[in-house]
């Protein structure tokens, strides 16, 4: 169960709310599947749309994907003036470039939902859904600090230098600061496998004794499976990751001792913003307001609970 806490600007939605015969439409701008995350991503919003369509006809759903964010700003245009749409659902490719775009699209009357990758503007957006980053960190390492008794040695692969890996690897220090843990290294790997390869190849060639992984997450754990693999060495370890891929909480729900919890970073999360910006129109319940999915531990025990065998990602 995914805990959401939630912060509402109360607004009573029926005043707002549309007309049975009116048709609403919903631009929805998310970044390319350029990796395993947000290929996920892509995955969810579309079964989002064909769930939410079938419940509600009257509710229009138009989809675009961008691979950089001069692109989504493009495609951010002509949702408002060929699609003319009614409402916005972005997660941000990136969050200074994407300010002003989609604050020129809430200056042209759209509801604005945000997701994942806040704006620097935040007054900009209506609603906000997103991972609890901070709480990623602190589960992530809790577990690690707990599974080693205080002591030992670890390495960490961050993602990308953004607000989002700082606020992870700040919750994660706070619980290490208190044991005897010793971080060896910690080296950005961006969030990608190849890059989770490399990083963790140099780790090994300096390290002899590493006691555990915090690879924050899956598509950079892919990526450290196959160095271990490759110098032998995954009997050593185990590794933390983190978001939910299908293949980690496989693992998981084998009882692998390499990959024996992951912590939950949905990119369901997108469906989430959907379906919550589709019941601003179509119910008289307030929705504004901020929605933070918590970063549930995955064990062994309740790993069938977030195995979604069909899913992208």
């Amino acid at each position: 169960m995914k805990r959401i806490s939630i912060l509402l600007a109360f607004l009573l939605a029926s005043a707002f709310a549309w007309a049975q015969d009116d048709v609403v439409t919903i631009g929805v701008s998310i970044p390319a599947a350029t990796h395993g995350w947000t290929g996920g991503v892509n995955w969810w919003a579309d079964k989002a749309m064909n769930d939410i369509q079938e419940r509600h006809p009257n509710v229009r759903f138009v989809i675009n994907t961008a691979g950089s964010a001069t692109e989504q700003a493009n495609d951010l245009q002509d949702m408002v003036a060929i699609d003319q749409i009614d409402a916005l659902v972005i997660l941000p490719f990136e969050s200074d470039p994407l300010t002003e775009p989609v604050a020129q699209v809430k200056e042209a009357g759209v509801l604005v939902t945000v997701v994942d990758r806040g704006l620097i503007d935040p007054t900009i957006q209506d609603i906000y859904v997103a991972g609890n980053n901070p709480e990623m960190g602190r589960v992530s390492c809790e577990y690690i600090a707990d599974r080693l008794g205080g002591e030992g040695n670890i390495v960490v692969l961050r993602g990308i230098p953004t607000v989002i890996d700082n606020e992870r690897v700040e919750g994660c220090m706070e619980v290490l600061d208190a044991t005897n843990i010793e971080v060896l290294a910690s080296e950005y790997a961006n969030w990608n496998r190849d890059d989770g390869f490399e990083v963790m190849q140099d780790f090994l060639a300096r390290f002899d004794q590493i006691d555990a992984v915090w690879a924050q997450d899956d598509d950079i754990a892919v990526g450290v499976i196959a160095a271990l693999e490759q110098a032998n060495r995954q009997d050593e370890m185990f590794i933390v990751g983190g978001a939910g891929m299908k293949e980690m909480i496989a693992r998981v729900m084998e009882g692998d001792d390499l990959i024996p919890v992951n912590v939950l970073y949905p990119p369901a999360m997108i469906a989430t913003a959907m379906e919550v910006t589709a019941l601003y129109y179509v119910s008289d319940v307030p929705v504004l307001g901020e929605y933070i999915l918590g970063a549930t531990l995955i064990t062994e025990e309740n790993a069938e609970q977030y195995y979604f065998p069909d899913a992208a990602f």
